[in-house]
């Protein structure tokens, strides 16, 4: 199996290194570009990882991961909690992740919900997610975070005529639910943004746009004050599960009552969620600012941002500053890489074909987009399932390992509203979360290599779109 493996690896190596001979359009060179460095961890200049742990601690819960869900776990557990001693480990730096290095696209519904569930549970889906933008708005207001957010609406643009009837049938459907969801004919949309090659879309007025690394980065000081010791640039290198769980990292431990798994794509590297969960790599870049009037030249108008029907999905957003930022479209713009690896070979040069594809087909989109210059490219590592479903619960021998993954690229919303339902759970005060589609859900289990490598590659490029079942 080892000879095996190693031919894999080399065989992905080899593929990663061929797409450096492509070239970027010109535009790409008109400014210079801050790779593999996000848009959104670019408004935090100031920022600096604190120390590594460097003792032997204790501590009443462990959290391991310092994104959405990591912060959100630690805000909401030390505000019900005051008293317990909770600890963060982070491996590198807050937001380092997906939840810096995302499209920021801040989104309803729970992603990979069956298509059968009621319509109380659709409607109780609806609110949740739009309680959860609601509760992160007021996070931000009350502790007066400067972080960069709209809530103007988001798109979900059709390309296909039947998909066009069938998303007006949805949207006649829901708002007979009390969703207030509207549909939008080709000319309607124009009023929204301007784009080529789409007949119409549904538009969710309540959804919008938001600056990961600004949040989870604001929040650090919040957390602090509210007694949570945070150590980043400090990885968790292996769990020794029972009654008090112990942490190993490079130059510490950490011996807690109870932990959260909190690295959504990560999960795999620490031993748990190894068949539910592959880490997809997505690349996604920004350009330079646009001014209103630059914005509307180009037909950008009122609306955050937008995602279309295609199978490898595209999406958009619009900075509060006016940068686009955009990602997905192709096979190009997404990358599993052989054996769970977590770290991307290098953006943009392992990741060039990529760009290009993506760049291409925003311009398919807005022709007038074309020339505009890119300032940022980067790539985030997202937790993928089977079936798209995510699930936040407990589990362990003695119901102490806590967690909350599988977002599939979803997971700004729900990461940020993750902290809530596990302290919930926590507190065994969880009645109002146990029938919808996240909680302790199951993971359809995903082969292991190298047939995971050979599925992935095979599907996508048979199919178009990564591998997935209902």
């Amino acid at each position: 199996m080892s000879a095996i493996s190693n031919a894999f690896e080399k065989m992905l190596l080899k593929s990663a290194q061929a797409v450096s001979f492509f070239n970027y359009p010109s535009s790409f060179e008109k400014l210079e570009i801050d790779d593999n460095h996000s848009v959104w961890a670019s408004y935090t200049p100031d920022y600096q990882p604190g120390p590594p742990l460097k003792e032997n601690i204790t501590a009443d819960l462990a959290i391991i991961g310092g994104g959405f869900t990591g912060t959100s776990t630690a805000y909401h557990f030390s505000r019900r909690y005051p008293e317990k001693r909770v600890v963060l480990l982070e491996a590198k730096s807050l937001a380092n992740g997906a939840s810096g290095r995302n499209g920021g696209m801040m989104l309803n519904w729970i992603y990979g919900t069956p298509t059968n569930v009621s319509d109380d549970i659709v409607q109780k889906i609806y609110k949740t997610t739009s309680d959860a933008m609601d509760m992160i708005e007021g996070i931000i207001e009350e502790h007066n975070l400067e972080v960069d957010y709209r809530r103007d609406g988001s798109l979900h643009v059709l390309t296909k005529h039947k998909n066009a009837e069938e998303a007006h049938a949805e949207v006649e459907q829901l708002n007979k639910l009390g969703i207030p969801l509207q549909y939008l004919d080709r000319a309607s949309l124009r009023g929204e943004i301007e784009l080529d090659g789409v007949i119409g879309a549904t538009l969710d007025p309540t959804a919008g746009e938001i600056n990961g690394a600004q949040l989870v980065r604001g929040l650090r000081p919040v957390l602090v004050e509210q007694g949570v010791e945070i150590y980043e640039q400090t990885p968790v290198t292996k769990i020794i599960e029972g009654r008090e769980i112990e942490l190993t990292t490079p130059h510490g431990t950490v011996r807690a009552k109870a932990i959260v798994l909190a690295t959504n794509g990560y999960t795999g590297k620490l031993g748990y969620f190894r068949k539910a969960l592959f880490p997809l790599h997505s690349h996604v870049f920004a350009t330079a600012p646009l001014s209103v009037d630059e914005q509307k030249s180009i037909g950008w108008h009122t609306t955050s941002g937008y995602s279309d029907d295609v199978n490898r999905i595209s999406y958009s957003s619009l900075t509060p500053d006016g940068r686009i930022v955009f990602g997905g479209g192709s096979n190009q713009s997404y990358a599993y890489l052989y054996n769970n690896r977590t770290a991307f070979p290098g953006t943009p040069d392992g990741a060039r074909r990529g760009f290009e594809q993506m760049r291409q087909t925003m311009s398919d989109y807005n022709p007038r987009t074309t020339h505009l210059p890119v300032t940022h490219r980067w790539t985030g590592t997202l937790g993928i399932s089977l079936r798209r479903n995510c699930s936040m619960g407990v589990r362990g021998e003695y119901r102490n390992i806590y967690y909350s993954i599988g977002y599939n690229g979803h997971g700004v919303t729900l990461a940020n509203l993750s902290g809530k339902i596990l302290t919930d759970i926590y507190s065994g005060d969880d009645e109002y979360w146990r029938d919808l589609p996240l909680y302790e859900t199951e993971f359809t289990p995903i082969p292991m290599e190298p047939f995971r490598w050979i599925g992935y590659q095979t599907f996508t490029h048979v199919f178009g779109r990564s591998p997935r079942v209902e």
